[in-house]
């Protein structure tokens, strides 16, 4: 019989708004590696983003909170990993193909982490 230990519980104080803040962010980053406009960086819409996730959070059931904070620390660590990557090789010419790449996995990966709380 094997025990699996639980997940660890997210660090008190996690704020979910700034977690999908930060990954916007990245994606602001990788977009402009990609050769892309990032779009308008809005501090105004990307508080109001950061607000309406927190507020869903704080309202979602215990599973959709831990499935956000499964799928945020994971989003955090490749993220972290394809941006240090597209940084390293971009000493060059910028690695557009890969950045773009990045840049369509780290959208799909906000839109999956806003619809983990809804």
């Amino acid at each position: 019989m094997t025990h699996q230990a639980p997940p660890p519980a997210p660090p008190s104080g996690a704020d979910p708004g700034r977690q999908v803040a930060q990954l916007r962010e990245a994606l602001r980053l990788v977009e402009r590696i990609a050769g892309r406009d990032g779009g308008p960086s809005a501090s105004d819409a990307r508080l109001d983003e950061a607000a309406r996730v927190s507020i869903a959070y704080d309202r979602a059931l215990p599973v959709a909170q831990r499935r956000f904070d499964a799928l945020a620390a994971e989003t955090a660590i490749w993220a972290a990993a394809g941006v240090e990557a597209l940084l390293a090789a971009g000493h060059g010419a910028p690695p557009r193909a890969a950045a773009a790449r990045l840049a369509e996995s780290l959208a799909r990966a906000l839109s999956d982490l806003e619809a983990s709380l809804r």
